[in-house]
């Protein structure tokens, strides 16, 4: 995966004392994206907008909101994760994502 003519903010976003770390990028077309890694670890996020995420290395278990199971997603591997919902992530080995924000 490869942008052109993107805009990149140079500050992180870090969540969990560091252990998931992030930068947003703008692409040509104005789409919103962020690139992250994500340490081994459980964590809750909330959302805004309506995300696709894809796991670009490793793993993650993700339960989305209302559901009582862990969906495992490995490499090559997208979900979609509603607008303003929430959804808990298991990482047990460092994981690489792309998130895109569908506003």
């Amino acid at each position: 995966m490869q942008f052109t003519n993107a805009r990149i903010i140079k500050k992180a976003n870090v969540y969990y004392d560091g252990k998931v770390t992030s930068r947003t990028i703008f692409t040509e077309t104005g789409e919103r994206k962020t690139l992250g890694i994500v340490l081994p670890g459980e964590y809750q996020f909330n959302t805004g907008a309506e995300e696709l995420m894809e796991v670009l290395s490793g793993a993650m278990e993700i339960m989305l909101q209302n559901e009582n199971t862990n969906t495992r997603y490995d490499e090559g591997m997208s979900f979609v994760v509603p607008a303003n919902s929430s959804f808990k992530v298991i990482v047990k080995s460092v994981a690489d994502y792309c998130c895109s924000y569908r506003e």
